[in-house]
């Protein structure tokens, strides 16, 4: 029996809306708009095709959006400075700086910059100290969105055998912290883990995170296990053009599996969505406002 498809693409629209509906209230109840403010440096074509979908999400829902656009020649300090004034506006909740960053600027000072309370990317050391802590963070997009896409497909996900394979900071580890937070047993599998194969078939929830395409097969899966793909790799086809798969053999695991997500139109959808959310979520938290019911971890 073939695997149910998670459609990421619809999910995403799904919370969306929610954020949506959220923001109206906040306007309509508390007189407060959230505000997302997106900081670009230099002229990355990948980088400024993500801050215009950012700016462009952000505005249907609703909240103010606020971009940045520096030259590849800003200092760090000037950098530095503009984030320092963000921290301090009172009507901007959010700030994200689009990675990377040129070489000539600390990505890791600048991201240390920012107001943890204000950090809707998870990347502060605080909120990754808070999320290891099990205590209320700011989460990284990517993992909150398999986060809800899972919790929506089997409701508690308390005592589930899980292996995300990637120990990357951005979605690996705050991913296992999210499934232990859950209640679920955890394994990080990576590229050293003896028998990988043989680990991640003991697993009711397998996140895959590693960027290498098409590499867990149908042989690594436990039948009917619940498959999150978030690897998005571009690989060449015979006529020449390329095409976008994940880490997971989408057609073989299909088979077994009881459901997954594909590439594209699957995880990719969420992280857009979970900025959204975050956002709203930060602007709730520093206004002692209620939190939006399941967009949250």
């Amino acid at each position: 029996m073939a695997a149910k498809i998670i459609d990421g693409k619809a999910f995403a629209a799904n919370v969306r809306e929610r954020v949506k509906a959220h923001v109206t209230r906040l306007v309509e109840e508390h007189g407060v708009r959230p505000g997302l403010a997106v900081v670009l440096v230099g002229e990355n074509p990948a980088s400024e095709v993500y801050v215009r979908s950012k700016g462009k999400a952000t505005k249907e829902a609703g909240m103010k959006s606020v971009e940045h656009k520096l030259d590849a020649a800003t200092s760090e300090a000037d950098l530095l400075a503009l984030i320092d004034r963000l921290n301090r506006d009172e009507t901007i909740h959010g700030i994200l700086v689009q990675l990377p960053v040129p070489d000539h600027i600390d990505a890791d000072k600048v991201l240390a910059a920012i107001n943890p309370a204000k950090d809707v990317d998870g990347f502060h050391i605080s909120n990754v100290g808070l999320l290891g802590t099990g205590q209320k963070a700011m989460v990284p997009c990517t993992p909150l969105g398999c986060l809800m896409m899972l919790r929506e497909e089997h409701g508690s996900l308390a005592g589930k055998e899980a292996v995300v394979i990637g120990r990357s900071n951005i979605v690996g580890k705050p991913m296992a912290q999210l499934l232990v937070k859950d209640s679920c047993t955890v394994t990080i599998a990576h590229s050293r883990t003896k028998d990988l194969p043989g680990v991640v078939s003991r697993a009711d929830i397998v996140v895959a995170a590693v960027g290498r395409p098409n590499m867990v097969t149908a042989e690594w899966i436990k039948p009917g296990a619940t498959v999150i793909d978030v690897g998005i790799n571009r690989i060449e086809k015979e006529d020449g053009g390329t095409r976008l798969v994940g880490d997971v053999d989408f057609a073989d695991v299909s088979t077994i599996a009881g459901a997954i997500t594909p590439v594209p139109g699957g995880v990719g959808p969420m992280t857009i969505a979970c900025l959204l959310a975050n956002t709203v979520t930060a602007c709730c938290r520093m206004h002692g406002l209620a939190e939006p019911e399941g967009l949250t971890a």
